[in-house]
């Protein structure tokens, strides 16, 4: 079931607000992020990995940009590679995830049935895989234009631009779904840790 982004985070019970910085969670756990480009996925990954770390959680964000040049390299942007380096990716979250880290996962991953693998495979583990929609609609993530791309495809000098002239398959039961354009990072990022909270993840 999809949760909205206006959850309040609560604490386990008992805890209350002077919980001790030594978080109490020793479970890991995969968060991914999956929307647009510029929808705001490593924005608001940042955002709950300085909360997190603050409370003296375990954390790695795994960077897309980061895992092309270091892990999938020699990998292109057909379906086939972009499915490959889901993969990759999800399999290095998990392996973090089920020691204990909490692996942050802003990466586009653009087919349904990669991300579904990716899932299962955290299912078959035992590990726990929470999946947020950054549901920015593709008119603002234009606007915003991080790192230029709908700007090079509007040029002519760009093909294959996830959402634009390539595919993007929404998540249809996303655990989280957040319209980024309609609050702050610290809100987006408070949704986030609301949910793992409430999962016993944070």
């Amino acid at each position: 079931m999809t949760t909205t982004t206006r959850a309040t985070p609560t604490g386990p019970t008992g805890t209350g607000p002077s919980r001790s910085r030594e978080n109490h969670v020793t479970t890991g756990a995969t968060v991914w992020l999956t929307g647009l480009p510029s929808a705001g996925k490593t924005t608001i990954a940042r955002e709950l990995a300085d909360r997190l770390r603050e409370e003296g959680r375990r954390v790695e964000l795994l960077d897309g940009d980061e895992i092309r040049e270091f892990l999938s390299a020699g990998l292109g942007f057909d379906r086939a590679d972009r499915h490959t380096n889901v993969q990759r990716i999800g399999f290095v979250a998990e392996l973090l995830a089920r020691n204990g880290v909490t692996a942050l996962v802003p990466v586009i991953a653009p087919y349904a049935d990669s991300r579904d693998a990716v899932r299962e495979r955290h299912g078959a583990n035992g590990t726990a895989y929470v999946e947020v929609h950054v549901a920015t609609p593709v008119e603002v993530c234009s606007v915003r234009d991080v790192k230029g791309l709908y700007a090079k495809q509007a040029a002519g000098e760009l093909t294959g631009l996830t959402g634009v002239d390539d595919p993007y398959e929404e998540p249809v039961k996303p655990d989280l779904r957040i319209e980024s354009q309609d609050q702050t990072v610290q809100e987006s990022a408070a949704a986030v840790h609301a949910l793992l909270t409430e999962r016993g993840l944070a």
